[in-house]
């Protein structure tokens, strides 16, 4: 009985093998240009998985490709004429994966006919003849015998077409995946005589599947997991820092009062988040706490980092210590971190009764002190890194402020983009603007103004107080 499909179908006529040739070198330019673009992904960094998945893609599509040219050859050249001789030599010389054999199954009288090429993928010895219907599921693994005949009882009692995947254990103990098209034969009273079906040897191509399903798996999580640390991150940023607004309030005394505002400058670069800080806070003897600071590292490390700085340097504050003493506390703290970090700080407490600003650093940008439309940097006291070595002496200076003067802190990430010049060249250059400004928070503005947008280097941030004179 003639097959429904093609497996059993005669050699293909001269002017089908044409335009099955021009298929085929179709098929072969295509994997040609497959392998140009995937020699980019030759090497792989297995700690990379977006490299992975590149990789599992290219060996995905490699293989339907050789698939389809292999499928279009036996299509050229129609079905060999098997010979009993002749099978085991092939077995021996073709791989398995790629080949295709099909199997009739006959319902009226049980016989049963399988092609030489479907002995090979069993892996099963011509001479012990063919498996049954019933024989068959034995060869599977045992959770996929429930699908095969399922199935089969379909294609047989509803007349569906039969196409599912299933893997078998061969002889010699190798597990292979098995794809199979099949469907019923009927007689011309419509009644079901008998099975045809065509089983591939899908191992390779499956496998392929597989290795990019799992690679595309895991840069799913490694997405995940990134955007939930940086979420964490944000989120306990948010959580330490003061309010996000322009205006951090008033400070006042007998002589004036002190008006801040602060503003965090993200980057392109580098992201949203990181160990950049920014405080101001009146104390319990009047003066008032301004800290702009910044711990290395980046996501939930830094935060954390700038967090355990910054409630340390908030609580020595309230307990009266002064600048450089409150350095040299917070350099210990960080030597015997679990995870040591470097750290740059500037702080500062100013007196509003006196107008005196007592200040210390630790490897950061000096004080920019702009008075009557002109602009400086406080001469610095000595200090390093936070972090950098134990037993570090930090020196520590004294400005007197006088009403009018705006006093500019700012982290290393407040720079302009590259070739427009340096921060403190930049900053200085607002000095008029700075000085004619009413508020703190117009300042900030006018700063942000000027290195606005995100092309920064790096993130940065920038605190303003004002002394206006108010009583």
């Amino acid at each position: 009985m003639p097959s429904p499909l093609f497996a059993d179908r005669p050699a293909a006529r001269p002017s089908e093998r044409n335009a099955v040739d021009a298929m085929i070198n179709r098929a072969r330019r295509l994997r040609g240009d497959l392998d140009s673009v995937c020699r980019a992904a030759v090497v792989i960094d297995e700690d990379d998985p977006q490299m992975r998945w590149q990789r599992a893609l290219c060996d995905l599509a490699a293989h339907h490709l050789d698939d389809l040219g292999a499928r279009l050859g036996q299509l050229r050249e129609g079905p060999p004429a098997p010979s009993a001789d002749t099978a085991p030599a092939r077995q021996e010389q073709s791989p398995l994966s790629g080949r295709a054999g099909s199997a009739e199954w006959n319902l009226l009288n049980d016989g049963v006919e399988w092609s030489a090429e479907l002995y090979e993928i069993f892996g099963r010895d011509m001479a012990a003849g063919p498996l049954s219907l019933d024989e068959l599921p034995t060869m599977l693994v045992p959770e996929d015998q429930p699908l095969l005949t399922a199935m089969v009882t379909n294609c047989l009692i509803d007349g569906k077409p039969m196409d599912g995947e299933f893997r078998i254990r061969r002889p010699d103990g190798r597990m292979r995946t098995l794809h199979a098209m099949g469907e019923p034969v009927l007689d011309p009273e419509g009644r079901t005589v008998s099975l045809w079906a065509v089983l591939r040897d899908v191992s390779a191509l499956n496998d392929s599947r597989q290795l990019e399903v799992r690679t595309r798996d895991s840069l799913q999580r490694q997405d995940d997991i990134a955007r939930t640390e940086h979420r964490i991150a944000v989120e306990l940023h948010q959580a330490v820092l003061p309010a996000p607004h322009d205006s951090l309030g008033p400070a006042r005394g007998g002589s004036g009062a002190m008006d801040v505002a602060a503003r965090l400058l993200p980057s392109q670069a580098c992201g949203p988040t990181g160990g950049d800080w920014y405080d101001a806070m009146t104390l319990p003897d009047g003066r008032t706490l301004l800290t702009v600071g910044s711990v290395t590292d980046h996501g939930i490390p830094a935060a954390s980092s700038m967090a355990m700085v910054l409630g340390a340097l908030r609580g020595m504050a309230v307990a009266g210590i002064e600048p450089r003493a409150l350095l040299t506390h917070l350099n210990q703290l960080l030597q015997p971190s679990v995870r040591p970090a470097l750290g740059s700080a500037l702080c500062g407490l100013f007196d509003p009764s006196t107008g005196l600003l007592t200040w210390a650093q630790a490897g950061h940008p000096a004080p920019l002190l702009f008075r009557d439309g002109a602009g400086a940097p406080l001469p610095p006291p000595e200090g390093v890194l936070l972090g950098a070595a134990p037993g570090i002496a930090y020196g520590q200076e004294t400005a007197r402020l006088v009403p009018g003067d705006v006093l500019l802190l700012r982290t290393d990430g407040l720079a302009p983009a590259a070739g427009r010049g340096t921060a403190p060249e930049r900053l200085l250059g607002l000095a008029p603007r700075l000085s004619r400004s009413r508020t703190a928070a117009e300042c900030v503005r006018t700063v942000v103004d000027e290195f606005g947008g995100d092309e920064r280097p790096a993130r940065g941030c920038v605190l303003v107080a004002r002394v206006d004179g108010r009583n």
